[in-house]
């Protein structure tokens, strides 16, 4: 084509389709902003960790996407519309730094090192081009201030979440050495000993462990930090600023918004644009602003006792790793002895130039800290009064009420002080006198959940067990393993065969064997945490195989492909459903002894455990069958599920042992992860 037959506006047509894909990007990037508040809220978190919006390779890449409008040096843009959604992008890009602060916790070395690699290219790139569009007057003189002061401030915010990352190994190295001294005054007995606990004295492990996890949490730990909170500010104020502008654009146009598209090749999608990162900045601050308020809040202690210079102290951790590098012998080999003395220079220059930058920056988040406590206390001390007035006013509703409990209700036991199990770094004394209550209070309601979730089907199930007699009569000695080699039996195995035996039957009313699958579905979640944390490495194969054979056993009533519902629907007595069953097993061990070999051996292996498993225990129920002459089908399903409630039972007489094995595991990116009470 020939640059006479060039059609600039056919060119430009696929831009509002440009448009969308930014928005659709900002709103996933806002989606996953306003999931971890809602979780936060849900929980109860005070310091809002980050769940689904974190920092890593899929979120920078929307984040790029996201930004194509304030970085676009080539489209013009002379709408106003045009020129807030620049401004937005540039607001929207600072708020998601601030949101990616606590989960610098999470990530390891070399992924928080990648994944800041790949940001600040992205913010230089997002500077360097707002500012040429400064100087070239792509941005109009009316947002000048408005974009140079959020583009300042975004940097701001990038250089604290930089330096904040250097920070966060030596304070994981810290707590995970504070909590190992701790564990070992806290654990006391043996992990052989769990057998004797009790109920009370578990969940007094629960809550000082609880404790442990929750303050040395990485996330946590790094949202309560003064740079966090500094960055929250500084996010907070960003917003401010772009309402302001937007305030501004109303009081100043009473019709901002017309004639959309008139002016930019977006046309109609700068609008979506706009509104869509306003709000991601909206929601996003919420979370920023409850970190900054938490960070105040804990640091507004009765008694601080603290002089200005012991305030505004720089701890060893900020710097501990800077000053390990400096320490670091030089590893690049180079020859000429001037060369690597020239390079040693540098490399101690730039370290004691970041070492500089890290005090610097801990001193601003101080100050930020320090006056925003100075300007909040009095709202904090209106609440408290406020919050004493109302119990004064509530104390004598609640004296008759305790008159009205029963002896039982009221006799609580004592609360235990477990301050001594809240984990904190230098500079944070005063934590625990803030945080102990708290925690206790969150650890309480996850007890509390457990209570009021408790599952109905399986409590139902076990009430039919006997004492565990049936645990040992499933499975008959005297039966021949049709596998030569042979696997222990699990928990689940078990369960989910006699499940689909039963199941199998014939003459038994649907809303019996519905009962029974809804049952055994929620004694597995137990029972496969059990299995789990017990990791017994022998039995990888058969559970492998429970949990694929009780997949479709679930989801569609078929055991191994047969269909267990049409078998109870033509079979004519339990005896013949049984027998069927085992003959099914026979025929699929054989087949799996000839097709086993090469890529699909773990495939068919599976298959001959779970065939394996349905002949042994179909051929142990048709001795006792025969044994027993008046077993009807009913007789038959009841049996079966107290074997299932036996062996039930049997395996969540573990559960304690397992706590506490939850309870003490050390690796510290674990903790606050998942409570023991509730997973």
């Amino acid at each position: 084509m020939s640059c006479r037959g060039w059609d600039f506006a056919q060119t430009t047509a696929p831009m509002p389709w440009v448009g969308v894909y930014i928005a659709a990007a900002s709103l996933v990037c806002s989606l996953a902003m306003a999931a971890d508040v809602f979780w936060a809220f849900r929980h109860k978190r005070l310091g809002f960790p980050c769940k689904f919006f974190t920092l890593n390779a899929t979120t920078l890449t929307l984040l790029a996407v996201a930004m194509k409008l304030p970085v676009d040096l080539a489209t013009p843009m002379r709408g106003r519309t045009d020129q807030f959604a620049k401004l937005a992008g540039t607001v929207f890009m600072s708020t998601a730094m601030g949101n990616f602060m606590p989960s610098l916790g999470s990530i390891d070395d070399k992924e928080i090192f990648m994944n800041i690699t790949a940001l600040g290219i992205l913010i230089i790139t997002l500077v360097v081009n707002v500012y040429i569009q400064l100087g070239t007057g792509a941005i109009y003189c009316d947002l000048v201030a408005e974009q140079t002061a959020v583009t300042f401030l975004m940097l701001l915010v990038f250089v604290i979440l930089s330096f904040s990352a250097i920070t966060v190994p030596a304070t994981k190295r810290y707590l995970e050495q504070k909590y190992s001294e701790i564990h070992k005054i806290a654990s006391g007995e043996d992990l052989k000993e769990t057998g004797n606990l009790t109920v009370q004295k578990l969940k007094e492990d629960v809550r000082k462990y609880w404790m442990m996890a929750e303050t040395s949490n990485p996330q946590f730990v790094v949202a309560r930090s003064v740079t966090c909170s500094a960055s929250g500010a500084i996010c907070f104020l960003t917003a401010l600023i772009l309402v302001e502008a937007v305030l501004r654009m109303f009081l100043m146009f009473p019709r901002p918004f017309s004639n959309l598209g008139a002016f930019s090749e977006y046309k109609w999608s700068t609008f979506f644009i706009f509104v869509i990162q306003s709000i991601g900045v909206g929601v996003g601050t919420i979370a920023i602003a409850f970190r900054w308020f938490t960070a105040i809040k804990l640091k507004c202690s009765e008694k601080r006792g603290k002089s200005y210079k012991t305030e505004f102290k720089t701890e060893a951790y900020w710097i501990e790793r800077l000053v390990e590098w400096k320490e670091s012998a030089f590893t690049l080999q180079i020859r000429h002895q001037k060369f690597r003395k020239l390079v040693h220079k540098m490399k101690n220059l730039i370290l004691d130039f970041c070492i500089r930058v890290q005090i610097g920056i801990v001193v601003m988040s101080k100050s930020v800290q320090f006056f925003s406590i100075f300007f909040i206390s009095w709202f904090l001390t209106c609440c408290h009064y406020c919050m004493g007035f109302r119990k004064k006013s509530t104390s004598t509703a609640s004296d008759n009420g305790r008159k009205l409990e029963s002896p039982s209700e009221s006799k609580h036991s004592p609360r235990q002080d477990i301050s001594f199990y809240v984990l904190h770094l230098e500079g944070e004394e005063e934590l625990p006198l803030q945080i102990t209550k708290n925690n206790s209070d969150a650890t309480d309601r996850l007890i509390q959940m457990g209570r009021e979730k408790q599952p109905i089907y399986l409590k139902g199930l076990l009430e039919k067990s006997i004492g565990f007699k049936e645990v040992a009569r499933f499975d008959n000695d005297q039966v021949p393993s049709l596998d030569s080699e042979e696997h222990p039996n699990s928990w689940t195995l078990p369960v989910v065969t006699l499940t689909s035996i039963a199941i199998a039957l014939p003459n038994i009313e649907n809303h019996m064997v519905d009962h029974l699958v809804h049952s055994v579905s929620e004694g597995l979640l137990y029972v496969s945490t059990v299995e789990r944390m017990l990791d017994n490495r022998a039995l990888k194969d058969v559970k492998n195989a429970a949990d694929i054979v009780w997949l479709g056993v679930d989801l569609f009533g078929k055991w191994l492909g047969e269909d267990l519902r049409r078998m109870a629907t033509e079979g004519k007595t339990s005896k013949e459903t049984l027998e069927k069953l085992a003959d099914i097993a026979t025929e699929n061990v054989m087949e799996c002894k000839i097709k086993m070999k090469g890529a699909q051996k773990k495939n068919w292996l599976i298959k001959q455990v779970a065939s394996n498993s349905m002949y042994r225990i179909s051929k142990t129920i048709l001795l006792d069958y025969e044994d027993c002459n008046d077993l009807t089908d009913e007789r038959l399903f009841d049996r079966l599920s107290v074997m299932i409630s036996d062996i039930l039972g049997a395996c969540l007489t573990n559960l304690p042992r397992v706590i506490i094995m939850k309870l003490f595991c050390s690796a510290i990116e674990k903790k606050g992860r998942e409570c023991p009470t509730c997973s």
